[in-house]
């Protein structure tokens, strides 16, 4: 599906006029401040339930105001091969989330109704935000792969997301009663049981999605122009020696675990190790080629769903400044062929002949960006 509607209500200087998108490419520009970030940020409050740039909701209402509200309204898009144009009547879904911050309360709404969780509202539209802090995906530490590898396991495995949220509270309490001045045994036996059954669930999922994105990955490399990527290795740690049950591994660590604090072992210590001729990538490649990588694991994880029949909402934020032209003509056509919903801006007016071949650009909408304005051209 694809966002084809959108509205927001005092969200940072957005305007608060309705606008209608392109299912496959819509480019933006304008200058610094202009608001084609802040367009991207509100999107991805429909696809993540949060913001990709600050952490706390304040910082995204306009000054002033005590409550914001996004609307996006969906429809088939590319996925079943039509053209996604649609009328209003022709919409599959409506999603909306708002957050009253002086009550602190978020409302999600999908098709007029209530829901409580934000995997409700984010299963409807897979966003993948493309932007400068990505590219800690590969020089950053393992929690920035972990939340890249969950992202595909979320929109593949339906089940993930509850399961993964029951872990976290049993995670919690198990941390809870290790830190207990007086450790009580039986009950950590009892939370050993619970994370570890969790755990191998959420485990198991990772690897089967895992699998699935490193032979999209291996396919891709093959086919594009990126010799450095002889010898690099791709592999999935879950977080603990699995020729060992992890219940035995919890209860051998226990005194390390109760000096710590915390749980040392299983899914949150998961990892995505990425290695060059047996060294970590991050201290091997270059920027440029680290920054290479990122695009085509993002790809990767594209064609995952892709061949689900999901279609994918890529947020490339200014990539101008991070991408030579080779590159972004690249990443601009394999979105292209992959049928993904595209929302890409830079300051400059777009040269669309060097993204795509003359004549052979998709569909695609322009706008200019200015003063949390968008204007169609």
């Amino acid at each position: 599906m694809a966002l084809v509607r959108f509205q927001t209500e005092n969200f940072r200087n957005l305007s608060s006029e309705p606008v209608r998108f392109s299912p496959s490419f819509n480019l933006l520009y304008g200058e610094n401040g202009s608001g084609k970030t802040s367009v991207l940020e509100a999107i991805g409050y429909l696809g993540l339930g949060r913001s990709f740039r600050v952490s706390r909701h304040q910082a995204v209402a306009r000054h002033g105001e005590q409550r914001f509200t996004v609307f996006g309204g969906l429809d088939q898009g590319l996925e079943t091969g039509g053209s996604g144009s649609s009328g209003d009547n022709e919409l599959v879904h409506r999603l909306g989330i708002g957050r009253d911050l002086s009550q602190k309360e978020t409302t999600l709404r999908v098709d007029g109704e209530s829901v409580r969780s934000l995997s409700s509202l984010a299963r409807h539209l897979p966003v993948s935000v493309i932007d400068p802090g990505v590219f800690d995906v590969v020089a950053g530490g393992p929690g920035k792969r972990r939340q890249f590898l969950d992202w595909a396991v979320f929109h593949v495995e339906p089940s993930f997301g509850s399961v993964w949220q029951q872990c976290q509270r049993v995670t919690s309490q198990r941390n809870q009663t290790l830190r207990n001045g007086r450790l009580d045994e039986a009950m950590m036996r009892v939370w050993d049981q619970q994370y570890a059954a969790l755990s191998t669930q959420i485990s198991e999922a990772r690897a089967a999605t895992f699998s699935q994105f490193k032979a999209a990955f291996e396919t891709l490399v093959h086919e594009v122009d990126v010799p450095w990527t002889d010898g690099l290795k791709l592999e999935f740690f879950p977080g603990w020696d699995v020729t060992q049950s992890l219940e035995s591994l919890l209860l051998n660590h226990r005194e390390q675990e109760r000096k710590v604090g915390h749980t040392l072992y299983g899914p949150n210590r998961a990892d995505v190790r990425l290695k060059f001729q047996g060294r970590p990538v991050a201290e091997t490649f270059s920027r440029g080629q680290q920054k290479t990588l990122v695009i085509l694991m993002k790809i990767a994880q594209g064609m995952v769903l892709s061949a689900l029949g999901k279609q994918v909402t890529f947020l490339l934020d200014d990539i101008n400044a991070e991408l030579d032209e080779g590159h972004r003509a690249m990443l601009a056509q394999r979105l292209q062929s992959l049928r993904c919903q595209v929302f890409m801006t830079s300051i400059e007016h777009p040269v669309v002949d060097q993204l795509w071949p003359r004549g052979s650009a998709p569909d695609y909408r322009l706008f200019h960006v200015e003063h949390g304005k968008l204007t169609e051209e």
